[in-house]
């Protein structure tokens, strides 16, 4: 991003608009997109602008001088209690510049690939069991059968908390969510009773880990040290909170949109059955072509000008990683599924890019690796039993509501 003299203020441009919060449709969602790209690489979304090409996304998302959205979602939501911006704290979804560093390079070892693998039994054991449920019936309602079951016995084990607990952190994490889901008027008492809640609970456990520690992510994070440098008590119960809100939902919903698409791929189902090292790349495939998360909102903390466009101060963009993930100048033939498709060589964007890239990228991965194939081959001639109802368009994290499907039950 360069000098300014010659930039064009972006409310001056004709841009196309492109409202993809008023149809959740996914394949009419890929034709607004398709032509809102042909005309211009920014259209006019709801709340801003929306960057609809992968190679300036990936440039916003890098500069880091767009700052995450993140911060501002109490402030958008016009919530006034005094109370809520007192337990406030600051978080790494929402922390810029040094603090965001500092943050970041503690926890991310404790986030490698090599701690997701270590999960990776227990994935497929809490998988299996969710289907041992459901199979002999040959139909369920997948979202409540599998999808919201099964991320958070997983988060338990990584955070070293109880099992039986997992129930009490799937009701924190739904509440702790509401904040992104731009109804806070509303939701807010039960976004600050659920912090409340989650904090006593991962107070305790910190203190225990302390005295005893164990071979889990909450040690990890207590003993994380860089030149005698450590994560405060505070820091610490951000991090929890930022385990559950990032790993439960992103997994629920990605995972409900890939058997979606699926059930309306059923040769690539049937492919992943029979060739279940497909997964790694069934994974990306489904995210590039189905992503939960469809754009991440960030505002210019300066006036700023990219590609000859001058973007003020305080402007807000929507860095459209769905629009990206199906741009025809890095995938061939973008709008067809293809769990076979060799890597375009850059990767696909639901994840993000920058410095907020997913921290729990690698957790994420492993966990739809390991799901996906299981399904395939206890799950075969994978259908539709009904419509899909998908989320309201405006939600953060997004997906089937309600998935009913039909199998041919397989021990």
């Amino acid at each position: 991003m360069t000098g300014m003299s010659a930039a064009i203020p972006v409310h001056e441009l004709d841009l196309p608009p492109l409202d993809l919060d008023s149809n959740p449709d996914p394949e009419a969602r890929a034709r607004l997109i398709t032509a809102a790209r042909e005309q211009h690489w920014l259209a006019k979304g709801l709340f801003g602008y929306t960057v609809t090409a992968y190679d300036d996304v990936v440039a916003i998302l890098r500069d880091k001088r767009w700052f995450s959205a993140a911060s501002l979602a109490i402030e958008m939501s016009g919530v006034s209690d005094p109370e809520f911006g007192r337990n406030r704290r600051p978080s790494i979804l929402g922390l810029e510049g040094e603090d965001h560093t500092r943050l970041r390079r503690l926890v991310a070892p404790a986030f490698s690939p090599r701690a997701a693998d270590h999960l990776r039994p227990y994935m497929r054991e809490v998988v299996n069991g969710l289907v041992d449920d459901v199979v002999e019936q040959g139909e369920c309602e997948f979202v409540g059968a599998i999808c919201e079951p099964y991320p958070i016995p997983i988060i338990c084990e990584l955070l070293g908390a109880p099992k039986d607990d997992w129930r009490l952190f799937s009701k924190w994490a739904g509440d702790l969510l509401k904040i992104f889901n731009f109804n806070l008027g509303e939701d807010y008492r039960l976004v600050m009773q659920a912090s409340r809640e989650l904090d006593a609970y991962s107070s305790t456990m910190i203190e225990q880990r302390r005295s005893q520690p164990a071979d889990d992510l909450l040690t990890a994070l207590i003993a994380a040290e860089e030149a005698g440098d450590r994560l405060s008590h505070d820091e610490l119960l951000s991090m929890v909170n930022a385990v559950i809100v990032g790993g439960t939902d992103t997994t629920r919903n990605q995972l409900a949109c890939c058997v979606a698409l699926f059930a309306s791929h059923p040769e690539q189902w049937r492919l992943l059955a029979e060739q279940p090292e497909l997964a790694p790349r069934a994974v990306e495939e489904t995210m590039r072509y189905l992503g939960a998360i469809r754009g991440t909102a960030r505002f210019a903390s300066e006036d700023l000008e990219y590609r000859g466009v001058l973007f003020p101060k305080g402007t807000f963009i929507a860095a459209g990683t769905a629009v990206a993930n199906r741009d025809p100048s890095v995938w061939d033939e973008p709008h067809r599924f293809d769990i076979t498709r060799e890597p375009a060589g850059q990767p696909q964007l639901t994840f993000g890019a920058g410095i907020h890239y997913c921290l729990g990228a690698s957790l994420a991965r492993a966990e739809l690796q390991e799901a996906l194939p299981i399904l395939a081959q206890r799950m075969p001639n994978l259908a539709l039993a009904g419509e899909v109802t998908w989320k309201p368009a405006g939600v953060a994290i997004w997906g089937p509501e309600r998935l009913p499907i039909s199998f041919t039950g397989h021990q």
